[in-house]
């Protein structure tokens, strides 16, 4: 299951809106926490060259639609891709700003990180309770030169709507028949087993506290908190550890054919890498606001990419990047 970075032409068609001179000197976004470091780092630099203050609320993707439907915030941030109809229904704008990867992270003493092996099978069994510790034969079978504790295993998911999560549990779906007829895909699932945590920092926090975890976040929060990744299984039986390169391949891999929203990943299966949505009303209500929020990206598109990277995630490849932009600034004041 292949992701595509896929842009209807109704999508760019809708951006009417040219980027001129920002005249607001604030705006305020909010949503997915998946791209909250890179968002903090962007508004920060952009103050400095402009003036102008970007606050960003990490409260998730599924609040972050919440807000922006409402109109309680300039611009909603969302790990999952609105359908056409539904952006025509709420008179929404939707484009894409960055790109990460979703990781699984473990706290496990004597254990390097990518050290422990696992497979996506595997990983389903543990985060569905059919695997409850560490030495089971299961991960003890892909793990012989280990020496693995006895500990029972306690699983860290998200508690709140959440993109990371739709991107996670459709991997598992993918990976285990199992997990996709007993819990399947969504920003928010019946979780069968875990504690939950709102937000990727929530979750990164939980596991670095807490031995013998597991839990999945995005691939920058785990560099922060200095958590230990895994190497997995793909398809082609090698164990492969994440990191923005094998993300970048990702999405270069990604198919043509498939359907916008999917998790993409490399012809191996794994990783798991997914761009990141900006929505912004289409309506002339808050023009001044909504002309500030695309200046903002525009500029992030241009200049921001090198901070992108300094923090684990990928830019946008360059065609994209540059179809975004240009509809951004192309289209008429």
């Amino acid at each position: 299951m292949h992701a595509q970075l896929r842009f209807k032409a109704p999508l760019f068609l809708a951006c009417t809106l040219a980027c001129a001179p920002v005249h607001a000197t604030e705006i305020h976004g909010a949503g997915a926490t998946f791209p909250a470091p890179i968002y903090t780092q962007w508004a920060d630099a952009y103050r400095h060259e402009t003036g102008t203050v970007v606050h960003y609320d990490a409260v998730g993707s599924g609040k972050g639609l919440e807000l922006i439907r409402a109109r309680s915030v300039d611009f909603g941030a969302s790990d999952v891709p609105e359908s056409q109809a539904d952006l025509d229904r709420d008179n929404l704008l939707e484009f894409p700003a960055v790109i990460g990867g979703v990781v699984p992270v473990v706290n496990l003493s004597g254990i390097a990180p990518g050290e422990l092996k696992l497979s996506g099978g595997v990983l389903a069994a543990i985060f569905s309770a059919r695997i409850t510790h560490w030495n089971d034969a299961a991960i003890a079978a892909l793990n012989p030169s280990l020496r693995l504790p006895s500990s029972r295993i306690t699983v860290a998911h998200r508690d709140d709507a959440s993109g990371t999560t739709f991107l996670w549990t459709s991997y598992l779906e993918s990976e285990d028949a199992t997990w996709k007829h007993d819990v399947g895909h969504g920003t928010h699932v019946e979780w069968p087993t875990g504690v939950g945590g709102t937000g990727n920092e929530g979750v990164a926090s939980y596991v670095k506290r807490t031995r013998a975890s597991i839990g999945y976040v995005e691939y920058a929060y785990a560099k922060a908190h200095r958590l230990s990744d895994v190497s997995l299984r793909d398809a082609s039986g090698a164990f492969v550890r994440a990191d923005p390169d094998r993300f970048a391949e990702a999405i270069a891999f990604a198919s043509s054919g498939s359907s916008a929203g999917e998790p993409a990943r490399t012809g191996r299966g794994w990783p798991i890498t997914g761009a990141t949505f900006i929505l912004v009303p289409r309506d002339g209500e808050h023009a001044m606001q909504h002309r500030a929020v695309l200046d903002f990206f525009t500029w992030a598109l241009r200049h921001g990419q090198a901070l992108a990277r300094s923090l684990d995630y990928v830019p946008l490849p360059d065609d994209v990047a540059a179809r975004v932009v240009a509809h951004l600034n192309n289209a008429p004041p």
